[in-house]
């Protein structure tokens, strides 16, 4: 069955200094009924290697229509945060947004394959939903942009059965083929190296949300007389939470916290102290996939009201140092809507500075969508207004140097993902066709460890022994 994109006429984007007559604004999905050859969905849309001409699409500093998004490197090496906001998702009122938090030796390169691959694979899976549930050979996806008017009619509480059902089963269908790309890839070494991801789905007033790891999504709704309030949207997923770790303990997997660090429950293999990963759930890590840590995302439909003003995604070097409050509290009096996420990543690194002033800074990455649809008419930080067309995800403006020399302080009251400062040759960038297409590098990373030049232990601590008898892929 062949499928069909919308267009629209209306679209640019820009290559260069050049403004070229693009592809769509948005990509409804709808059937032409012809009779052609299987393919997905994500094939017929666009290739990987041509994600960055997409319009409506930034995965770099800067803004969009409805949301701003930024991201500043640590102190521990590169930058293995990785985020995106894409417009007109599958149709005008439809938007995606998600952030990814890599670790180990390679989690940059897979918070980059995770962020450019996950959102293909959602569309093919919501493409194969509804094809299957419609039974025809036309159909066509609208978001849905009516608010909600309280009606519990059962028409509108069966479509609304309906759509989230269509939802929960594609975040679960694209997260399990998500993981299953990694662990087949044959240039791309997961095995203890993963990717946290919050990725959330806009489609009119409902909102749509699948998770891994510690990322967190947060709310930030009006109450009472103007005063703002934050509503934690997802669970962070992490071995300390009861129903993760007997998960994991089932599994024969061990959960435990170090003496250097008794405050953080590690997930370790049941015949060596390793790697102790700081999470419950992650994509890759593969040497812990068969004792309990899963890419089985947590899913949850949230309706929204005219109260709720934007949400915030970030990863842990964020909420690390500051609660939900205070991030809707920053974010909220921003002096320019397409500053907040800048703002945000700004007053975490203080915040890192004053209390932990002996630690390294970890990776910060921010997204923040307003939920009214509306940005400012002019911003005062057009220098970060690019396009995803022209620029790529390593952005050299985000590094911040590494300070080498710093002394050991006492154990820290939160869980932190820490890299080594001093950067190897395997963390240089993947070219920006195809993040994942990189040869492994041998050698010293075999030998990896979290603790090495460090003032923190890393999401994961060390590398299995056994891991360095493995051949290269």
């Amino acid at each position: 069955m062949g499928c069909c994109v919308s267009t629209s006429s209306r679209s640019t984007f820009s290559t260069g200094s050049h403004e070229v007559g693009a592809s769509p604004t948005c990509f409804e999905i709808g059937f032409c009924g012809q009779k052609r050859t299987k393919r997905t969905f994500s094939d017929h849309v666009i290739a990987q290697q041509y994600l960055s001409l997409v319009p409506n699409r930034i995965f770099t500093n800067g803004k969009s229509r409805t949301s701003c998004i930024f991201t500043q490197q640590g102190r521990k090496g590169i930058n293995q945060d990785a985020m995106i906001v894409w417009e007109d998702f599958m149709s005008e009122d439809v938007t995606f947004c998600g952030v990814f938090d890599g670790h180990g030796p390679h989690g940059h390169h897979v918070s980059g394959k995770v962020r450019d691959a996950l959102p293909l694979k959602l569309l093919s899976s919501m493409h194969s939903n509804q094809s299957r549930q419609n039974g025809s050979g036309r159909t066509c996806f609208k978001g849905n942009s009516k608010k909600s008017d309280g009606s519990n009619s059962e028409k509108d509480g069966s479509a609304d059965d309906r759509l989230n059902s269509l939802w929960r089963e594609a975040f679960m269908k694209s997260y399990k083929a998500m993981d299953k790309e990694l662990m087949s890839h044959p240039n791309l070494d997961c095995f203890c190296s993963g990717s946290t991801a919050v990725t959330i789905v806009k489609q009119g007033s409902n909102l749509f949300m699948g998770y891994i790891g510690d990322s967190r999504a947060i709310m930030g709704s009006k109450v009472g007389n103007d005063s703002m309030v934050a509503t934690q949207l997802t669970v962070d997923l992490k071995p300390n939470l009861p129903r993760e770790a007997e998960r994991i303990k089932r599994c024969k997997g061990r959960v435990f916290a170090s003496q250097d660090e008794p405050e953080v429950p590690r997930v370790w293999l049941p015949f060596d102290d390793a790697p102790g990963l700081a999470m419950a759930r992650a994509f890759g890590d593969f040497c812990l996939k068969e004792y309990g840590v899963i890419s089985v995302p947590e899913f949850s439909h949230w309706l929204l009201t005219e109260r709720d003003q934007f949400i915030v995604l970030a990863s842990d070097g964020v909420w690390d140092v500051l609660s939900n409050e205070e991030v809707v509290e920053i974010v909220s009096s921003a002096p320019t809507r397409s500053s907040a996420a800048r703002i945000l990543v700004d007053s975490a690194t203080r915040e890192w500075k004053l209390k932990y002033p002996t630690s390294k800074m970890d990776d910060c990455a921010v997204v923040c969508l307003f939920l009214d649809g509306k940005m400012d008419s002019e911003s005062d930080y057009e220098e970060y207004c690019f396009s995803s067309a022209t620029l790529q995800s390593n952005h050299p403006g985000n590094a911040v140097e590494s300070d080498e020399g710093q002394k050991s302080e006492p154990s820290l009251h939160r869980n932190f993902t820490i890299r080594p400062s001093e950067e190897s040759d395997s963390y240089g960038r993947l070219p920006p066709e195809f993040e994942g297409n990189v040869d492994t590098v041998a050698g010293e990373e075999q030998n990896w460890s979290g603790l090495e030049r460090v003032t923190r232990v890393n999401s994961l601590v060390q590398l299995p022994r056994f891991s360095e008898e493995r051949p290269n892929p």
